[in-house]
């Protein structure tokens, strides 16, 4: 089912979404990879701010090309998000409820997905150049020093997703593979 949400990503949201739905976002959106992950975590854990408010928030696992001229941003797509499964359950425990990546997401993740009642949803990889259309907006708010995988600020207007795993640890990829 095609569904058009725009952030923040409320619970209500989150609830009405189901594995395998097509999703197209408008709002506010955050990128972090990660050392930028590393740096929030360390952070969290040591009773200090990070960057943005993770209420109802949503994160794309993206470290983009520059921008060409007269282009907001340059290729936008998703990386890997197992390489921060291990920050993930904190950021979920403090209000993240949405989180964009490509690939498999860890037992614990998955779990704290569930118990947090997030959504973790797949942008399609090597798409970039494409998915760098839908992106309006892009101003760096952190970490600059970390180059490409400094936190960015996304505006995105009908930003394509598919729901990966919803808030009850329904799994895509598991589905299709039960299916075959």
């Amino acid at each position: 089912m095609d569904q058009y949400i725009n952030t923040p990503l409320t619970m209500d949201k989150v609830k009405g979404l189901q594995a395998g739905d097509y999703v197209y976002i408008t709002g506010t959106i955050y990128t972090a990879r990660d050392a930028a992950h590393q740096r929030m975590y360390q952070a969290m854990e040591e009773g200090k701010e990070i960057p943005f408010d993770l209420k109802d928030s949503i994160l794309y696992y993206l470290g983009p090309t520059p921008a060409r001229e007269g282009q907001v941003i340059g290729s936008a797509g998703p990386t890997t998000s197992s390489r921060m499964d291990k920050y993930t359950p904190l950021l979920l425990d403090n209000g993240l409820k949405g989180m964009i990546g490509k690939g498999k997401r860890s037992k614990e993740v998955v779990e704290s997905m569930v118990k947090n009642k997030a959504v973790y949803f797949a942008a399609v990889g090597g798409a970039g150049a494409l998915l760098s259309k839908k992106i309006k907006a892009s101003k760096v708010i952190a970490y600059d020093d970390l180059g490409t995988e400094a936190i960015r600020e996304l505006y995105v207007e009908d930003f394509p997703v598919i729901v990966v795993i919803d808030s009850k640890g329904n799994n895509l990829y598991e589905i299709v593979l039960q299916s075959s």
